[in-house]
C-alpha cells in the first residue's frame, strides 16, 4: 500500500537475471568509459558477456578496458558513420552483436534565458539525443543478423518530470524516454526490443556540479552498480517499449503513463 492511500498500486518490474542468461551475448557500450558506461561493463563481464566499450575519451577508454579485460573503440557518437563503423569493427570481431547500450551523455547546465548558448544546446542535444538515433539505426541490421537482440538508452528521472534548473536536459531525456517507448513495439516483429533506463541522481560526473547541493539537501545518490544491476534485468528481459526507473532504497519499476484521453 501507498502512504495514505487506501489503493495497492501495481508495481511492474523486470524479473530477476538468472544465472547464465546473458552468457557469451556481444555487447556494445557507448559511454563506457566511466560512469555507469563502466559499470555497466563490469556487470555484464560477470555475466561472461563479450564486452566492447565505446569513447571519445580514448586514452581512459583504453585503460578501462585494459583494467576490465574488454575491448575499446574510440567513438564519437554525434557522427552517423562513425556509429556504423563501431557496429561493424564490433561484428566482424566478434561475430554478432546482441546487446546495444546507448549510454553516451553529458550534462545540460544552461537555461534558455539570457545566457542562452545555441552551441552548447546543439552539443547536447546531440551527445544526448541525436547519438540514441544513430547508435540505433547502425545497431539494427548487426541485431536482426544474430537473430534479434536488445537495446537499452540511458535517460533520466529528467525525462519523466520537469527538471527546472536544467531544462534542456530534461527535454532531450525525455525525447529519448519517447524514442524508446516508440522503438519498441515498431521493431518487435524484427525480434529487437528498446527500452529506456531512468536514474535518479547516480554517482556520476554528471552530477558534479550539484553534488553539494543534494548532499545538503539529503537526496540519495544511486551507486552505479544499482543502476547496471537493474539495466541487465531489462536487457535480458522480454520487455519492450518500457522506461525502467531507478531510485535509491526502492526496487526498480516500469513507469506507468496515462493513456491519452479519447477524441470526441
Amino acid at each position: 500500500m501507498e502512504a495514505g492511500s487506501s489503493k495497492a498500486r501495481e508495481v511492474e518490474t523486470p524479473p530477476p537475471l538468472e544465472e547464465g542468461e546473458l552468457r557469451g551475448k556481444v555487447a556494445l557500450i557507448t559511454g563506457g568509459a566511466n560512469g555507469l558506461g563502466r559499470a555497466f561493463a563490469e556487470a555484464l563481464l560477470e555475466q561472461d558477456a563479450v564486452v566492447t566499450i565505446a569513447d571519445i575519451d580514448e586514452q581512459n577508454g583504453n585503460a578501462v578496458a585494459e583494467q576490465l579485460g574488454c575491448a575499446f573503440e574510440p567513438l564519437d557518437v554525434t557522427d552517423a558513420q562513425a556509429n556504423a563503423d563501431v557496429i561493424a569493427r564490433t561484428t566482424e570481431r566478434f561475430g554478432g552483436l546482441h546487446l546495444t547500450m546507448l549510454n553516451a551523455g553529458i550534462e545540460s547546465p544552461f537555461s534558455l534565458g539570457d545566457d542562452f548558448d545555441p552551441e552548447a544546446y546543439r552539443r547536447a542535444m546531440s551527445i544526448n539525443l541525436d547519438a540514441v538515433v544513430y547508435g540505433f539505426h547502425a545497431a539494427r541490421p548487426a541485431l536482426i543478423a544474430s537473430g534479434g537482440g536488445s537495446v537499452l538508452a540511458t535517460a533520466s528521472l529528467a525525462g519523466l518530470a520537469a527538471m527546472a534548473p536544467q531544462p534542456v536536459y530534461g527535454a532531450n531525456k525525455a525525447a529519448v524516454v519517447a524514442l524508446a517507448r516508440a522503438l519498441g513495439p515498431a521493431h518487435a516483429h524484427e525480434g529487437i526490443r528498446v527500452n529506456a533506463i531512468c536514474p535518479g541522481f547516480a554517482d556520476t560526473a554528471i552530477i558534479t556540479g550539484v553534488r553539494e547541493a543534494l548532499t545538503s539537501a539529503g537526496v540519495p545518490i544511486i551507486e552505479p552498480r544499482t543502476v547496471a544491476e537493474a539495466a541487465l534485468r531489462v536487457l535480458a528481459s522480454d520487455d519492450t517499449g518500457r522506461a525502467l526507473v531507478v531510485q535509491a532504497g526502492i526496487e526498480p519499476y516500469y513507469s506507468r503513463f496515462p493513456n491519452i484521453p479519447r477524441a470526441r
